[in-house]
């Protein structure tokens, strides 16, 4: 039972203190920020199960994350309140997505290999950005979309390229352009590999090599690694993740790069404003642990696993970023620029060979 003289003292408290009120703007904020990184989450999700079937597997779930996003973007409307969600889940995400990559590298691994292994990933590296990027400029494509293309190519795939993107400043086109390119010419790659195996003449080792120094994604390299066994199997793993380590010291010489040429002032420019991605130093700590062997087989696999939905998750917001107006602005040279890189890149495989 409520006394009459505790209700009044309540009524001149609340006249005294008032209850905050809720802000109705705040809520819808935070609801539309919940509603991007669901719609995220979702896409990601799909594409996973997509990429278990037939075909798709080669594709991998990161690039039918972002086809599925740009598709969704194409097709069906996207809440205009959903963009800071789909923002956190492109940028945050994805580095963290990257920094938990790491798990994947084992440096004695690299080192038990032997140093032909190290050479071959450096000159596939050096020699296929230096002719795409310089096949860009002949061919009058810009800059940094010829870079995104490159070093997609050289690197590993779709995780290099928004990697460096936003260390050269990249627009959010150019890299959606960059990963359809990669992710197109990555599964042709796959595909043709497969089909000529049993025609190249080379054993397991080699053909390894082969698919590790010049396929894109990591999924290309499993996938086109399977007729050749498990002996193929590993040293083309092997051989990619080594070319997935460069990534640092790739990142950051575009990144100075394309700033130092950008900036006027970048000789008066502090140490805080070297174009140095200081969350591939998380990957590089990532790489540390697992060589140290600090997480169990059991959570590593768990952390990887992680890594690759965050990445998805990341992709899936990149794609509803996009509209596919986007391609049109950018022309067919840039493909040209992708399939010669390839193709040169294919073409010194027997030189990477005798290395090795």
């Amino acid at each position: 039972m409520s006394l009459p003289h505790l209700d009044k003292v309540r009524s001149a408290s609340s006249l005294i203190h008032p209850m905050p009120k809720s802000d109705p703007k705040k809520e819808n904020k935070n609801l539309g920020f919940l509603k991007g990184v669901i719609l995220t989450l979702v896409l990601a999700l799909l594409a996973g199960n997509i990429a278990r079937l037939p075909f798709f597997s080669i594709m991998g779930i990161m690039i039918i994350s972002i086809i599925l996003g740009m598709s969704w973007k194409a097709l069906m409307q996207v809440p205009a309140d959903a963009s800071a969600g789909i923002t956190f889940s492109s940028k945050i995400l994805l580095r963290a997505g990257i920094i938990l990559m790491g798990l994947r590298l084992n440096f004695s691994q690299i080192v038990e290999a032997g140093f032909s292994v190290v050479l071959v990933d450096i000159i596939v590296i050096a020699f296929t950005l230096t002719l795409m990027i310089y096949l860009g400029k002949v061919l009058s494509v810009d800059k940094y979309l010829s870079a995104l293309i490159a070093v997609g190519t050289a690197v590993c795939g779709a995780a290099a390229i928004v990697a460096v993107a936003p260390l050269i400043k990249a627009k959010k086109e150019f890299v959606a352009v960059s990963v359809a390119c990669i992710a197109i010419l990555g599964t042709i790659g796959t595909i043709i590999y497969t089909v000529l195996y049993p025609v190249l003449g080379l054993d397991s080792y080699q053909y390894g090599v082969l698919v590790g120094a010049t396929l894109h994604e990591l999924a290309h390299v499993i996938a086109a690694a399977i007729p050749g066994g498990d002996a193929s199997g590993e040293i083309a793993i092997l051989v990619k993740l080594g070319r997935v380590a460069l990534l640092i010291p790739v990142a950051m010489i575009l990144g100075y790069l394309f700033t130092s040429k950008d900036q006027e002032e970048s000789k008066k420019r502090g140490f805080k404003d070297l174009p140095i991605p200081w969350f591939i130093f998380g990957f590089l700590g990532m790489c540390l642990v697992n060589t140290l062997g600090f997480l169990s087989s059991t959570v590593t696999q768990m952390f990887i696993a992680l890594s690759v939905f965050l990445l998805s998750m990341a992709m899936a917001g990149l794609g509803l970023s996009i509209n596919f107006g986007d391609f049109k602005k950018v022309g067919y040279k840039a493909v040209i620029v992708g399939i010669i890189g390839f193709i040169a890149l294919t073409a010194i495989s027997p030189l990477l060979l005798k290395l090795v």
